[in-house]
């Protein structure tokens, strides 16, 4: 299954904000460290000012006399370094604590969720001790111990992380907002290169690309429109090559009909004659030939229907004199004369063609000819079906445009271009010569319909009219 597609716009947003969760978690990490550390430290520092004091009672009973005997006193330095979880304890050298000191949690050190209290225990280890000895001159008299309270530790830390992640919170809402309408601006020059494309993409080869900002895009947009320029030239060149190889094509095709019907037409009409006559003597002289006689005859006059259909189809009736109506009307009354009423030709003509230039007339006829014979000889249909339409122009900026429809109830191919073989290829040549476009519909149970849709050139000026025949 393919991945589905994202907008640009918002795959970036979606990597800002994974950036920004990282930092974010970087951050959470940092305050989570930092607080353990700070911990850490007041920690040793208070443990290192409960020795200090301690070691001064000593000294204070030792070296004066009369001085009352309260040792450890811890009440003299909890008054300046007590604070909300602390705990200071004196620990004698048997291991035993004479005298500890705690204040309470404060309340807003209650508030920690459990998942919190249970990652923070276990990547640190809250409510360590910490101890400083308490020493009076070489020797070692216990030591002062100093902890925070676990609770309260991670209600601190939990406090902090969680100020730390609403400003998070709110700042990268804000980042993404101000990033999305930058992505936004700054790739909006993507719907004119889409847009180009598009058109491109459409056939129309005229289409470029405004100059834009960005290096990147302008350098997209030079290319495009060289890409764009030079497929207008070549198309150019091309059509002109097509035009000139059909002109070509069909004097070669009316010099190929001349020459069958002076060369070959005569010959056939001289058999024809001489097995006449002969078979006239042959009745009187010798009756045994004369069924030879009348075989060479009917022969000769198959050979020359035969010969009448070939050169129709090479040097189709004058379209400038007749008119595109009375000729394809012809085209298809001489194939329903042929084809014996296994196939029933029809026309539906709609629209007024007189006005249509000879060259363009006569390329129409040689579409529809062509692709009423493919349908004829390949499709295997009991219908099929001409529709000519003239369509008047729906905008100023566009050109009226002849439609060609053949319709066919036969077997439509898998591949059309198969079927068809180089017929296809020569009528989508000449229509794409005429600025035109070629398409198959196969999507009924049975038969095709091949439309070509051919823009009228200027000088015609179409009228509206509606006719039908058959």
């Amino acid at each position: 299954m393919p991945a589905p597609k994202l907008d640009l716009k918002f795959r970036l947003f979606l990597r800002v904000v994974a950036l920004a969760g990282l930092c974010f978690a970087a951050a959470a990490a940092y305050v989570l460290f930092e607080t353990d550390r700070s911990a850490r430290a007041r920690a040793d520092w208070i443990a290192e000012v409960v020795a200090k004091d301690l070691a001064l009672q000593q000294g204070q009973s030792h070296w004066i006399k009369g001085a009352p005997n309260q040792f450890p006193d811890l009440q003299r330095v909890a008054a300046a370094i007590m604070a909300p979880g602390l705990c200071i304890a004196y620990r004698a050298q048997n291991g035993e604590i004479l005298q500890r000191l705690c204040s309470g949690a404060a309340p807003d050190d209650t508030g920690a969720p459990q998942f919190f209290a249970d990652l923070y225990q276990r990547l640190f280890d809250a409510g360590r001790e910490s101890a400083r000895p308490v020493s009076f001159g070489k020797e070692a008299h216990g030591e002062a111990v100093a902890s925070i309270d676990r609770q309260s530790l991670i209600g601190q830390s939990w406090r902090e992380t969680s100020r730390l992640a609403v400003i998070m919170a709110v700042a990268l809402v804000g980042l993404c907002v101000l990033v999305y309408a930058a992505l936004a601006d700054a790739l909006r020059p993507t719907r004119a290169i889409r847009a180009g494309l598009e058109r491109l993409a459409a056939g129309d080869l005229s289409a470029r690309l405004p100059p834009f900002d960005l290096a990147e895009l302008s350098a997209v947009g030079n290319v495009f429109n060289h890409l764009a320029g030079s497929l207008e030239t070549t198309l150019a060149e091309r059509q002109a090559l097509t035009q000139r190889l059909i002109v070509v094509q069909d004097e070669e095709r009316q010099h190929l009909a001349r020459e069958l019907h002076d060369e070959f037409g005569q010959c056939l009409a001289a058999i024809g004659a001489v097995a006449a006559s002969a078979g006239q003597t042959a009745q009187q002289e010798c009756p045994a030939l004369l069924s030879e006689c009348q075989s060479i005859a009917r022969t000769a006059a198959h050979m020359m229907d035969a010969l009448r259909g070939a050169l129709l189809r090479l040097r189709p009736p004058d379209v400038d004199e007749l008119g595109l109506a009375a000729s394809l009307q012809g085209l298809v009354a001489g194939w329903n004369t042929r084809g014996g009423g296994r196939t029933r030709f029809s026309i539906e003509l709609s629209g007024e063609f007189g006005a249509l230039p000879p060259d363009f007339a006569a390329s129409l006829y040689r579409v529809a000819q062509e692709a009423i014979t493919n349908a004829a000889k390949h499709a295997q249909a009991s219908r099929v079906t001409l529709r000519l339409g003239m369509q008047e122009a729906a905008g100023p900026d566009q050109r009226a445009h002849i439609e060609i429809d053949v319709d066919d109830d036969g077997k439509a191919a898998a591949d059309a271009t198969v079927r068809f073989g180089m017929g296809l290829l020569g009528m989508r040549e000449r229509i794409t010569a005429l600025g035109g476009g070629l398409s198959m519909d196969t999507s009924r149970p049975r038969g095709l319909v091949l439309r070509a849709r051919i823009p009228v050139p200027p000088a015609a000026t179409p009228a509206c009219e509606t006719r039908y025949a058959a």
